[in-house]
């Protein structure tokens, strides 16, 4: 029997994790507290970006940037999981589960794009030290991020409308807590080779040609410490930049490791439960990797709470 398309379909079912009833308590007070810490660190960040002088610099601007994207990044998916998992309600209308793509797709494609920048940063920082004020100046920074976002928005906008083209027929179940593009893709009862060609050809060119790029930035910044004779030297140049390391490690192996396991297992339950990690875990372990290992952060907020301490309680 051939099934009948509906491109005025009203909306979609998001199915989230197979866990009975019984865990739904706990999995909501879980998420909600990743949530909650995820946007309390990230604005502690900005709020030391913003309210030290100290800190106006293009390391920071950076860092305020990725702090103000990963709180928009989760945003995008929680409080509508967080809802869905509370009310037991799991539809969500076609229009919004669109938006809800797009925005995704934005923030996690600048994502990628802001940690590659700091990775040029840092390179520039360790290996060109003497130029680096001229080279980073404040016009640079500020179009390395405007055409960060520019890009990102083309990107998702073109996958958004290409999806828009899609049929989908009486299967609307997406078996995942938001409308991921490829759950999104495979629902759809019309031709998708040319969704999946442009999918496929963008995780090439936007994941793979800046993680080259923050691999050769991190090669060119290990020879250079590597040629600093003192060990002190060598400990504080590995020290500015161990921190954006990690995040990107966390970044890259988590969302690649969703996917490569989601293509082995073809299991879209495990793909969900797995994209905890890139879409909670990693936005939630940024501010406390940032702020624990910089001085300098723990010092500007140290300041600023000061400040209104002794202004809310002074003479």
């Amino acid at each position: 029997m051939e099934l009948e398309n509906d491109t005025q379909i009203l909306g979609f079912l998001l199915l989230g994790f197979p866990e009975g009833p019984e865990l739904q308590p706990f999995l909501f007070g879980l998420f909600l507290s990743m949530y909650l810490v995820t946007i309390l660190g990230n604005l502690l960040i900005l709020l030391a970006v913003s309210s030290d002088s100290h800190l106006h610099m293009p390391m920071y601007f950076f860092l305020a940037n990725l702090s103000f994207v990963d709180i928009c990044f989760t945003s995008t998916t929680i409080p509508k999981m967080l809802v869905n998992i509370e009310t037991q309600k799991k539809v969500i209308p076609y229009g919004s589960c669109i938006m809800q793509m797009f925005f995704f797709i934005l923030f996690a494609t600048l994502d990628n794009f802001l940690l590659t920048v700091m990775a040029y940063d840092r390179f520039v920082a360790i290996c060109h030290p003497l130029h680096y004020m001229a080279t980073m100046s404040p016009q640079l920074c500020g179009l390395l991020v405007l055409v960060s976002w520019i890009m990102s928005v083309l990107h998702s906008l073109l996958q958004t409308l290409m999806v828009l083209q899609l049929s989908f027929c009486t299967e609307v179940e997406i078996p995942h807590f938001f409308c991921e593009l490829n759950q999104m893709i495979q629902l759809a009862c019309s031709d998708t080779f040319l969704n999946n060609m442009v999918m496929y050809s963008a995780a090439v060119l936007l994941a793979g040609v800046p993680l080259a790029g923050v691999l050769y930035s991190y090669s060119k910044i290990v020879s250079s410490i590597c040629g600093i004779s003192s060990s002190q030297g060598k400990h504080k140049a590995f020290s500015t930049c161990a921190s954006h390391l990690l995040v990107v490690s966390l970044f890259y192996c988590t969302s690649l490791g969703v996917y490569l396991s989601s293509a082995a297992t073809q299991s879209s339950h495990s793909s969900a439960v797995a994209s905890v990690m890139y879409t909670m875990v990693t936005p939630m372990l940024n501010p406390f990797i940032y702020s624990l290992r910089n001085r300098d952060i723990k010092e500007a907020l140290e300041r600023f709470f000061r400040r209104k301490f002794c202004h809310t309680f002074g003479e």
